[in-house]
């Protein structure tokens, strides 16, 4: 079985059921019938595979959903304007459906602070540790937030980092692309990308 076979099959499972991509590829061992120590593709070979997948079953319906991930993600950006909020992972990278969740990376002098914003909002979320953008453990406040444009409650995960770790947050990743994107950032796709979805914008 080749790599381009274990990603399409896991392309198929992040698109239509909203895997990760690491659970992504372990599920599709499973499915494909092979062992747990067979080699992965890398997560761009599944990214690729993921593209395809969206041209061939979902052109006529994912970038209105981008779109509305994107807007959704817009707001929480601005409500946390103070800690520096960026957007990564699929929303950012334009390959999300409804099923996507969004992942904010936030950076901050003080790393409880933002945690004491989502209380002072009356915002209700979950707490847990995760992988740190250099492996480190970092926190991630969990949300599910009502997404008008969708008609249905989204994930948000925001990751708590410390603020001199923003200069290395935004180093290229092996694409030569930038891996997540400010406020300015995501306003200049919306506007490249989404030029009819620009009224929506506040």
């Amino acid at each position: 079985m080749s790599l381009p076979e274990i990603a399409a099959v896991a392309a198929r499972l992040v698109v239509e059921e909203g895997l990760e991509y690491g659970p992504a590829k372990r599920r599709a061992l499973k499915q494909l019938g092979l062992g747990p120590r067979t080699a992965l593709p890398d997560n761009e070979v599944v990214e690729d595979a993921v593209r395809e997948h969206i041209a061939l079953f979902c052109a006529d319906t994912q970038p209105a959903e981008l779109l509305a991930l994107r807007l959704c993600a817009r707001r929480w950006m601005e409500r946390l304007a103070e800690f520096n909020p960026h957007l990564g992972g699929a929303v950012w990278h334009g390959t999300a459906t409804r099923l996507s969740d969004i992942y904010l990376h936030l950076f901050c002098e003080d790393e409880k602070a933002a945690e004491i914003a989502l209380i002072n909002m009356g915002v209700d979320y979950d707490a847990r540790t995760v992988s740190g953008l250099r492996g480190q453990a970092a926190e991630a406040l969990s949300v599910h937030d009502p997404c008008p444009e969708l008609g249905e409650p989204i994930g948000v995960h925001l990751l708590v980092h410390d603020l001199d770790e923003l200069r290395g947050a935004l180093l290229a990743d092996r694409r030569g692309r930038t891996p997540r994107g400010d406020l300015a950032g995501l306003d200049r796709l919306l506007a490249k990308e989404h030029p009819n979805g620009q009224d929506a914008v506040a």
